[in-house]
């Protein structure tokens, strides 16, 4: 499957992010970057602690510094890991992915170089919607 320049910058960048994750418990290497609608990109990894509950995963990590530096709108996200196929986001990723991008596109690469591209949607169809939460906490408050 081919794909942009941007694509392969994202990608690029994932696979960097991926050689400093911390997964001293697991050996299980991930690496995510994620595209914001302004271009910016923002890498995270996989961080492992000895209370395995409180690890957190690449995508989170890319996520959150992106939020940090105030790019709220995300456009796409990269995930490389080593296993076939294509790791794709865990469950509390996807939902998270989903806050800030819900029609952002994925980009699911193994060390092998195979690529899996699809939208966030297709892994996440039935989202937790964002704006249906401020309703329900605004119509409980009498807002």
């Amino acid at each position: 499957m081919s794909h942009d320049a941007q694509d392969e910058a994202l990608l690029a960048a994932a696979r960097a992010a991926r050689q400093r994750a911390f997964a001293p418990y697991s050996g299980f290497l991930v690496g995510a970057a994620v595209r914001a609608a302004d271009g910016r990109v923002f890498t995270g990894c996989n961080v492992e602690v000895a209370s395995y509950s409180l690890t957190c995963c690449a995508e989170r990590v890319a996520v959150f510094k992106a939020v940090s530096e105030g790019a709220t709108e995300l456009v796409a996200c990269a995930v490389v890991a080593d296993m076939s196929p294509p790791a794709s986001p865990c469950g509390a990723c996807r939902q998270v992915l989903y806050d800030f991008g819900a029609d952002m596109s994925l980009l699911l690469e193994n060390v092998q170089g195979e690529l899996r591209r699809l939208p966030l949607k297709l892994l996440l169809p039935d989202a937790f919607e964002p704006a249906q939460v401020l309703q329900a906490v605004k119509a409980h408050h009498g807002a």
